[in-house]
């Protein structure tokens, strides 16, 4: 075989094994998770739409960035941007409360009306499925984001990719997030 045919198979091989490698990494489509009243939840039906997945916390001092967070999804949310909620317990046991009483207080202190979910744990032995591959560049392809503390936000497009993560600080309506939700850089 002449060194150019070997190259050329070679090459060949390499895009087929990157090309297997790229499908079978998963989107946010491949989880289902439970809302906060129990309901059984498909992320896929979330296709087509940007979405920003925020582990929040009722006791916690970034804890008002749920009012901006209401306030962003009213001003996006529709058919092409929404935001899910998950209360976690992982950080200073800042969210110690029941599935019952989260919803009451995210809907009495904050007018909340975009999706929360049951609480999951966001870090440790016991991660959610979903936050593992959130957090894990080996599971999502983009990027290694561990959550460092509550209302970190991750920027998932409309083809169910992580494209980005904004920290705790950073507010909801921070530019990254409102340019990200825009579609401009």
């Amino acid at each position: 075989m002449n060194k150019k045919l070997l190259f050329a198979s070679i090459v060949s091989a390499g895009v087929i094994l990157m090309s297997s490698f790229n499908t079978s990494m998963k989107t946010l489509y491949d989880f289902k998770c439970k809302t906060i009243e129990g309901q059984d939840f498909d992320l896929s039906k979330l296709k087509g739409k940007k979405v920003l997945v925020v582990n929040t916390a009722s006791k916690c001092g970034f804890t008002p960035q749920y009012a901006d967070l209401e306030k962003l999804y009213k001003q996006y949310g529709g058919d092409k941007f929404t935001i899910i909620g998950f209360p976690a317990n992982n950080f200073g046991h800042q969210e110690p409360g029941t599935n019952d009483s989260i919803k009451s207080f995210c809907t009495r202190n904050y007018g909340v009306t975009f999706q929360m979910m049951q609480k999951i744990s966001v870090k440790g032995d016991d991660i959610d499925p979903l936050y593992k591959w959130l957090t894990s560049k080996s599971e999502n392809g983009v990027l290694d984001a561990p959550v460092e503390w509550n209302f970190q936000k991750f920027m998932i497009d409309e083809n169910g990719n992580v494209v980005g993560v904004a920290m705790s600080p950073e507010k909801p309506d921070c530019d990254k997030i409102v340019n990200w939700i825009k579609g401009s850089k």
